[in-house]
């Protein structure tokens, strides 16, 4: 008997994607109380996430998986005010940022390195062209590296675009 197939994973950044820098991010948000009391002090980004976000990730049929500098801190500040679960995170290396062709982000390598063949969504707003062109030469699965507008953070769009492709991936 064939094992089904692994999910494809959603690596998630949190600065842009999940917490916006534009001037409207939404309605201020209830402290969580617990574990993440302690950074939520003298955070005000924090207030900027939107906690409807957290059951639209959910829903979609990937992995989520953080790809962001907030590291551990992702767990136990972002994800009980979205309703997520602890995810994995990505570890990333001490290697200099000059690693790699020019205009090549630093998370890209360590992304496809984790992702290891597995198909997968970057979703981030820093994602450049080199990007693109790197994971397509480097990344022997489907990939949609998605960049998300930092003004506004994750909307309707971004999300139609992960269901299109998470539903274009699973037709084969």
């Amino acid at each position: 008997m064939a094992s089904a197939p692994e999910r494809p994973l959603l690596f998630l950044d949190v600065d842009g994607p999940l917490i916006p820098f534009g001037a409207s991010y939404g309605p201020p948000q209830v402290p969580v109380p617990g574990p993440s009391a302690a950074l939520d002090r003298g955070n005000p980004l924090l207030d900027r996430l939107d906690p409807g976000i957290g059951p639209r990730l959910m829903a979609l049929d990937c992995r989520l998986v953080w790809a962001t500098t907030w590291m551990r801190d992702a767990n136990e500040a972002v994800a009980p005010r979205l309703g997520l679960p602890k995810l994995p995170l990505v570890e990333w290396p001490d290697t200099g940022a000059d690693d790699g062709p020019r205009g090549l982000h630093w998370k890209t390598r360590p992304l496809v390195e984790w992702a290891d063949g597995r198909p997968f969504i970057w979703a981030d707003d820093e994602i450049g062209a080199m990007d693109h062109v790197w994971v397509a030469a480097q990344h022997p699965g489907p990939s949609l590296l998605h960049r998300v507008d930092p003004a506004r953070g994750l909307v309707e769009a971004d999300f139609c675009a992960f269901t299109d492709w998470l539903g274009a991936l699973a037709a084969g």
